[in-house]
């Protein structure tokens, strides 16, 4: 497993990115840190720098890739924890797919409806009616079976799934498994259901992993977004799916956490973009 350099921790994130960052404003957008140059070196190497520069000395951001060409993997704090937001979506959906199967039938057409819904547009009453439907408690056992060890209910706000803990490398573990079935805990046609949803999200919301989706690129994703207004109040701001075309071949998850949405979106995007700029040159 090829991982981000020990070297570089996160005190010298601070150095990194200040030595290689340029403050752009996007179209009058938010100004993020922005590699200045193209990288070189190793592919680990070049996303390490220009990872580096876009957390700008952000310790709460944490990016995982695996390429599907080679089976390789990258981990820039991967492990990094934080909340899912509306990334919780494909979970809950999934929730609701083993609670059907359970019961002895499918997802009625209501529930359908609010699948559609909750991963399409993002919609919160439809994933919230969904979430209502499995139980709570569905999520950690589901998160558990699919050998998700860091992917949990909240202590405090266990029936909030906004609140529901995550990382970057076990949200590509679950990407894998929607793209790729033979999991027991959800069936090929449930995975398929919910990875097929995954690549139909509304146009103005395939930001971060799905930044190059494009007439040749195909992008299964989905975004979290939400203020944290009773703790830091900061915005957590979180994107995964899987990438494919033009010669890649990618699952990825960002997350961050950033003082506004508008930065958290194009912190992500910029990552997306330079993930799959640099996994053109080559495999990991």
């Amino acid at each position: 497993m090829l991982s981000r350099r020990t070297l570089l921790t996160r005190v010298g994130l601070a150095t990194a990115g200040a030595g290689a960052a340029s403050l752009l404003a996007a179209c009058g957008g938010p100004s993020i840190a922005r590699p200045t140059a193209s990288p070189t070196g190793s592919l680990p190497d070049q996303l390490d720098d220009v990872l580096a520069t876009i957390a700008d000395g952000n310790q709460a951001f944490g990016v995982y890739v695996e390429d599907v060409r080679s089976g390789g993997t990258y981990s820039f704090h991967g492990d990094y924890a934080s909340q899912s937001a509306s990334m919780a979506k494909p979970m809950i959906v999934c929730m609701a797919l083993r609670k059907a199967r359970a019961d002895g039938g499918t997802l009625s057409p209501e529930n359908v409806a609010h699948a559609q819904k909750a991963i399409r547009n993002s919609d919160n009453d439809a994933a919230t009616a969904l979430w209502t439907y499995a139980g709570y408690q569905g999520y950690q056992s589901l998160a558990d079976e699919l050998g998700m060890t860091h992917t949990h209910l909240d202590e405090k706000k266990s029936d909030q799934w906004s609140w529901t803990w995550t990382t970057p490398q076990d949200q590509v573990l679950l990407a894998r498994t929607l793209a790729t079935g033979g999991s027991t805990a959800l069936t090929d046609d449930e995975c398929r259901f919910v990875w097929d949803l995954m690549s139909q999200v509304q146009d103005d919301q395939a930001w971060g992993v799905g930044k190059p989706r494009s007439a040749t690129v195909s992008a299964h994703l989905k975004n979290g977004w939400v203020q944290f207004q009773s703790t830091d109040n900061l915005w957590a701001v979180n994107s995964m799916g899987g990438v494919q075309g033009d010669g890649r071949d990618y699952r990825m998850a960002v997350m961050t956490r950033v003082a506004d949405f508008p930065t958290g979106r194009e912190v992500t995007s910029e990552v997306g973009s330079w993930v799959f700029s640099i996994l053109g040159s080559g495999k990991l």
